[in-house]
């Protein structure tokens, strides 16, 4: 049992616990060399005692502490003391992806392409180191205040595919994200973490897993062989291009998948671009359950070789009955049957060449498809539109795509697709483009909402160019630093398609904490001087006031904002001194007799 104050080393002084799991626990410890707080993960005792656990453990994640990347954290140290096995790490002060999952739900659109792109990114690093995570999962990834994503758990995550499915609770745990290649028990590859980034995003998007069960069994058979749940059932706002993502990310099939993690971030790059937002359904290239045919097809040929054979043996001693019957047949009878074949196989011959010379030359003649030019019907009502293209030999969709567009009327048509001046087949399917008019809307109060999600929709729905600013507020206040507290134009304004927004949020400086009421020691002061980077200077004054160590004072008063390089002085109780008095010296004694002489 590792305890606060614990060194292990005799370098990393643990601070406190910050996480527990079924493989390792996690406490927050100061580096006494490099003065700097860290992250270190314990290796539990059960697992220790696994020397070929331990040899895996240590190998992989000395290869993963080699990864350098700004969405990866990064690793320090790999050791062991006494039995005691850790990996040393960067501290991340944040909170884990399942726990902003948890709070929020179902994130935004463009925050969970934002988390997706720069996941994707970071084990593109790792791959391309040929390391694979093989434990991805929202508890495995932190979130910093500002957004910044940090990968974690490489060293455990590699040493899993050494252990059973039920070994432990955190193995437990990673079956909603598992690869069905893991969980029938096959090796893992890179397409591996591709699947668990897929689960990943949909959690992201819908705030649930895809698959749900009372075991990790029943859950993992699911992973092999149920569909994922649509994404856009649940939420229609979310473009198919979106959905592809998650579709390809998780086929079933790893060759249906994306061939990488950096094919995958260029397709979530581009995921809404206009063109691509009402893209076809992926539809997988190869089947998605396999099977092994080449098993199937032996049995099955080792089944007929065996029935010919007998075929043949018993063909053979037919045809050695009829060979003696016919060689009593005349010669005349031979000669005519000779004839007779020749005659059929000439007649089949020229029947032969008939039909070639009528399918190269004459079909293609007669089924020819004419090719006409697409007309122009910009402007046009859908209706007269129609009209135009069937009357020039062209079929029309059923359903008309609709934009919105300030110069065409609205219900009239904007253009077509195939666009007009191509030259097509006859009979091919025109797609009409209908106008909305000029796209409108009325500005709401977004006081007090989150400014993400509103320049999310302003933006992504309705077309408007949203600028975010910074406004001083009253520190005295409590403001969530995400919060709108003001907008440059007023609730109920008719704004249309490509007008500005400004959104405001509060300006929120951290000031100096009271140090005085708070009891805060020499040493809680030097620490945030340091985070600060402040000049740090101390005045001891002699009181019998207060124990001797506490700060009586501080040169900057509370709340006032922090500035880098600032001097930051405190004064600290110091009891006196008590210099005791020396006694007086006692007179030399003097005789009667000397004294009647003076």
């Amino acid at each position: 049992m590792i305890e606060k104050g614990q060194k292990i080393n005799d370098r990393y002084e643990i601070i406190k616990s910050i996480g527990e799991g079924g493989m390792a626990n996690v406490y927050l410890a100061y580096d006494t060399i490099l003065d700097r707080r860290v992250a270190i993960k314990v290796l539990r005792g059960d697992l220790s005692n696994d020397e070929k656990f331990v040899r895996r453990f240590q190998r992989e994640a000395l290869s993963a502490s080699s990864l350098s990347h700004p969405n990866i954290v990064e690793m320090y140290d790999v050791g062991e003391d006494h039995g005691i096995y850790y990996i040393v790490m960067e501290y991340i002060e944040g909170k884990t992806l399942k726990q902003l999952i948890k709070k929020r739900g179902a994130l935004t659109l463009s925050e969970a392409i934002d988390i997706m792109l720069q996941i994707t990114d970071g084990i593109s690093q790792a791959h391309d180191s040929y390391i694979i995570h093989r434990d991805l999962k929202p508890q495995n990834i932190m979130i910093k205040e500002d957004g910044t994503i940090k990968i974690t758990d490489f060293g455990i995550a590699m040493a899993l595919n050494s252990t059973q499915l039920t070994q432990t609770n955190s193995v437990m745990g990673s079956v909603h994200y598992l690869p069905p290649e893991q969980a029938s028990g096959k090796g893992s590859t890179i397409r591996s973490d591709i699947y668990s980034m897929g689960i990943l995003f949909y959690e992201l998007l819908t705030g649930s897993l895809p698959f749900k069960g009372d075991n990790a069994v029943e859950i993992a058979l699911k992973q092999m062989r149920d569909e994922i749940p649509s994404i856009r059932k649940k939420n229609p706002t979310i473009p198919q291009s979106v959905e592809n993502v998650v579709l390809k990310a998780t086929a079933k099939n790893p060759k249906n998948r994306y061939s990488d993690s950096k094919e995958m971030h260029a397709d979530l790059l581009t995921v809404l671009n206009d063109d691509r937002i009402n893209e076809e359904k992926y539809v997988f290239k190869y089947p998605e359950h396999e099977i092994d045919e080449n098993t199937k097809m032996m049995s099955v040929v080792k089944k007929k070789t065996d029935e010919k054979l007998q075929e043949e043996k018993k063909e053979k001693e037919e045809n050695q009955e009829i060979e003696e019957a016919q060689n009593y047949l005349e010669e005349d009878k031979i000669v005519r049957k000779t004839n007779k074949v020749i005659w059929v196989l000439a007649s089949i011959f020229t029947l032969i060449a008939v039909a070639l010379v009528s399918i190269f030359f004459i079909y293609p003649y007669l089924t020819k498809v004419p090719d006409v030019t697409v007309p122009n019907v910009a402007n046009l009502t859908v209706i007269e539109a129609e009209e135009k293209l069937k009357n020039a030999g062209f079929a029309v969709g059923l359903e008309t795509m609709k934009e919105a567009n300030a110069e065409v009327e609205k219900g009239h048509v904007i253009r077509t697709d195939p666009q007009e001046g191509r030259t097509i087949k006859k009979g091919s399917t025109i797609t009409l483009y209908e106008s909305l008019g000029e796209e409108i809307y009325e500005i709401e109060d977004y006081t007090g909402s989150n400014y993400i999600a509103i320049k999310t929709l302003l933006e992504e729905v309705h077309g408007l160019v949203v600028e975010i600013e910074k406004k001083d507020v009253d520190l005295t206040e409590d403001y969530d630093e995400q919060e709108i507290i003001d907008q440059s134009v007023k609730p109920g304004t008719i704004l249309a398609k490509g007008d500005t927004i400004t959104l405001y949020i509060p300006n929120i400086v951290e000031g100096y904490p009271d140090m005085v009421e708070g009891g805060w020691t020499i040493e809680d002061v030097d620490a945030f001087c340091t985070k600060y980077k402040l000049d740090l200077k101390i005045d001891y004054e002699e009181t019998l006031q207060y124990p001797e160590g506490t700060i009586i004072s501080q040169s900057r008063s509370p709340k006032t904002p922090i500035v880098s390089g600032a001097t930051f002085k405190i004064v600290v109780a110091k009891v006196p001194e008590i210099i005791t008095s020396p006694s007086p010296s006692p007179s030399p004694s003097v005789s009667p007799e000397e004294e009647t002489k003076e």
